[in-house]
């Protein structure tokens, strides 16, 4: 892939590194936020009114996340790739269930799907670190401490 130019004084190694560790977790981030609207158009339960608004809450969240990663990648020279195809096609999550509306079953499927998006994001501090990208290690950071807090609210959902 051919980087834009920038005046970025990272080097173009480092950016071009930088730039597909970002598009990874674009992708996954992309197909989480579309999941977590999902549960919040389908949910019942008990519990509706708090989950409806907490899966509204996080899907804002993420979609936060989702415009943060993208433009880093930008910043850096590169080409985001952020359609709902290719993040489809790209994401390490397993399809979320249309099939399910039970709040239960919702809070379970979120819990791990938050909890896999959280475990490749501090991978990433760490990967970022490595190639001298200190600006994407801390956006990563600040992001897997959001993800620890919302995967704590859905968790206390569960019954």
């Amino acid at each position: 892939m051919t980087l834009h130019t920038t005046k970025n004084t990272l080097p173009s190694n480092s950016r071009q590194a930088a730039i597909d560790l970002l598009q990874a977790r674009l992708a996954t981030a992309i197909d989480l936020k579309q999941s977590v609207k999902q549960a919040h158009w389908t949910v019942k339960g008990a519990n509706f009114i708090a989950l409806h608004e907490l899966f509204d809450r996080v899907h804002t969240d993420m979609d936060g996340h989702v415009d943060d990663i993208a433009e880093r990648l930008v910043a850096l020279g590169g080409q985001a790739r952020g359609t709902v195809q290719t993040a489809a096609q790209a994401s390490t999550l397993p399809p979320y269930p249309e099939d399910i509306s039970d709040a239960q079953d919702h809070v379970g499927t979120l819990s791990s799907a938050l909890a896999t998006f959280g475990e490749e994001v501090r991978s990433a501090i760490g990967s970022a670190s490595e190639i001298g990208d200190e600006g994407t290690a801390d956006l990563f950071t600040g992001m897997s401490r959001d993800l620890d807090k919302v995967l704590w609210m859905v968790e206390a959902h569960r019954t």
